[in-house]
C-alpha cells in the first residue's frame, strides 16, 4: 500500500523563544516514532505562492502573519511568530497540497507532518468567537480540503483531535462539497463544535460535530466512530479523505480529560484502510506522538478491521444519540 511521509527540515524553524507546549521538539518525536516503525523515507515539500494562502485566508490576515513574523512575537497569548514561521507556512500549504495529490494518484497514505499546525486559524484569524488562534497560523487542512475539491470534486474531512476544528469548520461552513466530521471534547477550548452546528444556507448536514464527554476513552470514541463516521463514509462515497490527525486526546497527553489509548487510533486507520488518506497533522505534544501516530498509520497499513467490542458510557451514547436525531434530515444510521 502507497505511504509517504512530507516533511522538511524547515518546520523546525517555527519556534519559540522560552518554552511553549507548540515546539519543534514535537516533530522531533514524530519522526522518531516512525523511524521505530521503518517508515521514515521523507518526502520534500515545496512552498506554495503566496496567492495559495488567500484560498482561505483574508489578505489582512496573511499580511499581518507576514509582518510579525520578521521577528519573534505573539500574535495573541496563545499564539507566537518567529522569523522562521512564513517560509515554515508556505511550505506546510505545499505539503498539504501534495498530500491530497500522492493519495488521489497512487492510494494510500500520505502524511504531511507540518507545523505550524492549522485547524483552529479561519478566514481572518480567530474563528468562531475563538479566544485565540490555538497555537494555529494557516489552515493546512481547510487547504488540503480545497485543493482534493479542485481536484476530486468533493472531499470529507475527518478532525480527531482533542480540540475542535473552529477555523476548518468556519472555512468550510458554507460548502455544500466539503463534509467535515469532527470528534473532540465538549466544552474546552475553542468552546465550539456542537451538535447543532450543521453547516450554512444549502451546506446543511455537510458538517458534524460530534462533542465527546469528558473522560471519554476507547470504547466511546468507537462507538460514535461506528455509528456515524463510517456510516457517513459509506454514504458520502468520498474520492479521498483528509484527516486532521491530532493526537492530543492520548492519556497522558495532559492538555484534556480524554484517555485514548493505542486501540481507538489503530482502529480509526484500520478502517479507513479503503480510502486515500491526506492525513495533515495537528496536535500532539508527547506520549500521543510516540503512541497515537503510529498506531494510526499501523491501523491503516494493516488494513486488518476487527471488531472491538465496547461498553460507551451513558453520557456518549446520549451524544451520539443527539448528533444522529439532528443529522438524520440529511443522512441514513
Amino acid at each position: 500500500m502507497a505511504f509517504s511521509v512530507i516533511y522538511s527540515p524547515v518546520f523546525l524553524e517555527h519556534r519559540p523563544e522560552n518554552y511553549h507546549p507548540e515546539n519543534p521538539d514535537r516533530l522531533l518525536r514524530a519522526v522518531k516514532a516512525l523511524q521505530r516503525l521503518n517508515l521514515w523515507k521523507p518526502i520534500e515539500p515545496v512552498p506554495v505562492p503566496e496567492e495559495e494562502l488567500l484560498k482561505v485566508h483574508s489578505r489582512d490576515y496573511v499580511e499581518l502573519v507576514r509582518e510579525s513574523s520578521r521577528t519573534f512575537s505573539y500574535l495573541d497569548p496563545d499564539t507566537y511568530v518567529s522569523p522562521g514561521t512564513w517560509e515554515a507556512s508556505l511550505l506546510a500549504f505545499g505539503a498539504s497540497r501534495l498530500a491530497v495529490e500522492l493519495a488521489l494518484k497512487f492510494g494510500g497514505l500520505h502524511l504531511a507532518l507540518v507545523r505550524p499546525p492549522g485547524h483552529h486559524a479561519g478566514k481572518a484569524g480567530r474563528a468562531f468567537n475563538a479566544s485565540t488562534l490555538g497555537f494555529c497560523i494557516f489552515n493546512n487542512a481547510a487547504y488540503a480540503a480545497k485543493s482534493a475539491e479542485e481536484l476530486a470534486g468533493k472531499v470529507l474531512v475527518i478532525d480527531f483531535d482533542a480540540h475542535h476544528g473552529n477555523g476548518t469548520q468556519e472555512l468550510l461552513w458554507n460548502d455544500p462539497n466539503a463534509v467535515h466530521v469532527d470528534l473532540h471534547e465538549r466544552d474546552i477550548y475553542p468552546w465550539s463544535g456542537y451538535e447543532h452546528d450543521v453547516g450554512g444556507k444549502n451546506a446543511e448536514g455537510t458538517k458534524i460535530n460530534l462533542p465527546m464527554p469528558h473522560y471519554s476513552g476507547d470504547d466511546d470514541f468507537i462507538y460514535a466512530w461506528n455509528e456515524v463516521v463510517l456510516p457517513v463514509l459509506t454514504q458520502f462515497r468520498p474520492k479521498l479523505v483528509v484527516v486532521s490527525a491530532g493526537f492530543d486526546g492520548f492519556l497522558g497527553e495532559n492538555l484534556t480529560t480524554l484517555r485514548l489509548s493505542e486501540l481507538f487510533f489503530a482502529y480509526a486507520g484500520s478502517t479507513l484502510s479503503r480510502y486515500p488518506l491526506a492525513v495533515i497533522f495537528e496536535g500532539g505534544y508527547s506520549v500521543g506522538l510516540d503512541k497515537g501516530l503510529p498506531a494510526f498509520i499501523r491501523g491503516y497499513l494493516s488494513g486488518e478491521i476487527r471488531e472491538v467490542p465496547v461498553s460507551p458510557s451513558y453520557e456518549a451514547l446520549r451524544t451520539v444519540a443527539r448528533v444522529k436525531e439532528i443529522q438524520s434530515e440529511w443522512w441514513e444510521f
